[in-house]
């Protein structure tokens, strides 16, 4: 079966959950070519088994081809899996409707459905890189559904999800709490000043900001939002084989830095295990 049809099939089931970012009204027609809403706004499925719900062209983030490839051999090999994992223990054992936020190439949402093992399941993320949403529809097209989206206009009808996550990627708040049921879980990973301090100290110099990380800016506007949040750390180690050295930095925002430095071989040995460091906001 092809993708869009897989997708459609995906719609036809959850589709309940969308919305037209246009008008926020509900899609009514589903074929394999393409779905409707009410007041006649139509978008088409793509031969990759997506919906580009953008208008106009792919905003760009940065994330190409290459970085994105080398994200899905690392995150394959299991970077954040331990992060995916702390995650599903907040998150109830029914069926879920839940989008993940600035997916990129998709594999923690993939991991997560394989956590669950919950067929009922409605799962969906989205991303602004329509490169990376094209590498996520590799992942497994008949249980996830992708599509490239706005953060602040979310294809999701208000009150239709239990939870949203959110890895590394920017948050709008009041559009989480639009389409959340009451109830509803705010799930976001933020890294510390730790995180991949290995590949840190090997990119820049001490002085230099991008060696010293400080993000409790974003925590306190987390907390602000939702007071009674919580705050949970997740810290360990991950052996990388020489092969993913390489990926792991071009994978990394942080080698984008002008005064980042080229890493050669024998650098790149000093990569062998790296600290991920991060916090769990949990509202």
């Amino acid at each position: 079966m092809k993708k869009r049809e897989l997708a459609a099939q995906w719609v036809v089931k959850h589709g309940e959950m969308l919305a037209c970012p246009i008008c926020q009204a509900a899609f009514t027609v589903v074929g394999n070519q393409s779905i409707r809403c009410t007041n006649g706004h139509q978008w088409d499925f793509n031969r990759a088994g997506f919906i580009h719900f953008l208008q106009g062209a792919s905003a760009q983030n940065g994330y190409d081809q290459v970085m994105l490839a080398a994200r899905r051999r690392v995150l394959t090999a299991g970077l954040f899996k331990p992060m995916v994992e702390v995650i599903n223990t907040h998150l109830p054992s029914q069926p879920i409707r839940l989008i993940d936020v600035g997916t990129g190439e998709g594999t923690p949402l993939a991991q997560l459905e394989k956590l669950r093992h919950q067929a009922d399941d409605a799962l969906a993320g989205f991303d602004i890189s329509k490169a990376g949403v094209n590498l996520a529809t590799q992942l497994d097209p008949a249980k996830l559904f992708f599509c490239v989206a706005d953060l602040r206009k979310l294809p999701f009808q208000t009150a239709s999800l239990d939870a949203v996550i959110e890895l590394f990627s920017p948050a709008d708040y009041d559009e989480f709490d639009r389409v959340l049921k009451p109830g509803g879980k705010v799930l976001k990973i933020i890294p510390t000043g730790n995180y991949l301090r290995e590949l840190r100290n090997l990119l820049y110099p001490a002085d230099d900001q991008h060696r010293n990380y400080d993000n409790h800016l974003v925590k306190e506007r987390f907390l602000r939002r939702y007071p009674n949040g919580t705050v949970i750390p997740i810290n360990y180690r991950f052996k990388l084989a020489p092969e993913l050295r390489k990926d792991l930095v071009a994978m990394s925002p942080l080698h984008w830095g002008k005064q980042a430095r080229q890493l050669g071989e024998a650098e790149l040995a000093n990569l062998a295990e790296v600290t991920v460091e991060v916090e769990l906001l949990h509202a």
